[in-house]
């Protein structure tokens, strides 16, 4: 009962710092070193008051919608039937429902795997409700053929592609992590922005070390302070992981090198896949760093979700040390 007082007591709060602070992120006085032009022109209010940012040459709302939801794909511990629950529940109606919400409430972009669903619902959004979400597909490439799953997924209407975080740590544990370099070519000859996932940071790391030519990282940022965690097990890479309990291993050498990475950064499993409270989760993901923020949203907690990222925003962040790269 407290907990849902809580939630209730600082959504209140949110909405009304969101109406009357005017949204200002405070980037005067936030941040290590200048940010660049470019970053302080996109750090706009758009739609609904939702604050914005850049990535190459899209305006992204920093609350952006992540699709493992409309794909039905769950990181649920050991429950079996999540993923078939969620599948059952999002039709191609509900997504659309819920995207238009999510519209409504400023959020502008979503990111989504490849796959029958997306490929299916999108299209049939923007033709029949008049949608403009973007879609920042993730990119799964094989190693044997770079370029088909990139260039479907441009065809299919994605505004952006990154490498997804998957991928990127089985390169680099496989010692393949140099054909990133050829995939972030291979995007940007489709005309769109280019970045590059990860859960370990060490492909962060060696991509800006080689120089890969990312436009944006999408990578991993939570705390560890919820009972599932069991730090003691988070000696494996999160893709050898079978207990399906923690994605960023390591946040505070994260926090620490993003500080001086000038690309713009998609921060996501922000609330470990939904073991961390929202505003402890948004808040600790902008204060470390990150210039937008990816979550998974179900339509009956979208509304709440831009309201709380709205509320953080417009809060200063007096805890950031990252200059906003967006």
């Amino acid at each position: 009962m407290s907990e849902k007082l809580d939630r209730r007591s600082f959504l209140r709060k949110t909405v009304a710092a969101s109406a009357g602070a005017g949204l200002g992120l405070g980037i005067g006085g936030v941040g290590r070193g200048a940010e660049t032009t470019e970053a302080k022109a996109a750090a706009e209010t758009g739609a609904k008051g939702m604050p914005m940012g850049k990535i190459g040459k899209l305006t992204v709302s920093r609350l952006i919608s992540g699709g493992n939801l409309i794909s039905g794909w769950a990181h649920s511990r050991d429950l079996r039937y999540v993923d078939e629950l969620m599948r059952a529940y999002n039709t191609d109606e509900k997504v659309m429902d819920t995207m238009q919400i999510l519209e409504e409430c400023g959020v502008n972009t979503i990111i989504a795997d490849p796959s029958e669903r997306p490929y299916r619902i999108f299209p049939k959004y923007w033709k029949e409700r008049g949608g403009k979400m973007q879609w920042i597909a993730e990119g799964h490439p094989k190693i044997t053929d770079l370029k088909t799953d990139i260039q479907t997924s441009v065809e299919k209407g994605a505004s952006g592609v990154y490498i997804q975080g998957v991928i990127g740590d089985e390169w680099l544990r496989d010692g393949h992590l140099d054909l990133l370099g050829e995939c972030m070519e291979i995007i940007k000859s489709q005309g769109v922005p280019a970045g590059i996932g990860a859960h370990e940071l060490e492909v962060i790391v060696q991509s800006e070390a080689s120089d890969y030519g990312a436009e944006f990282y999408v990578k991993t940022l939570h705390q560890h302070n919820y009972w599932s965690a069991r730090p003691s097990e988070q000696s494996k890479m999160v893709v050898e992981s079978r207990t399906d309990n923690y994605w960023s291993r390591t946040p505070a050498e994260t926090i620490d090198f993003m500080k001086e990475v000038e690309k713009p950064w998609v921060a996501f499993k922000v609330l470990a896949a939904g073991a961390i409270r929202l505003k402890d989760g948004f808040a600790y993901a902008f204060e470390g760093g990150a210039d937008f923020i990816c979550v998974g949203m179900f339509d009956f907690q979208a509304r709440e979700d831009a309201a709380i990222a709205k509320g953080i925003l417009s809060s200063g962040l007096a805890r950031r040390q990252r200059a906003w790269r967006a």
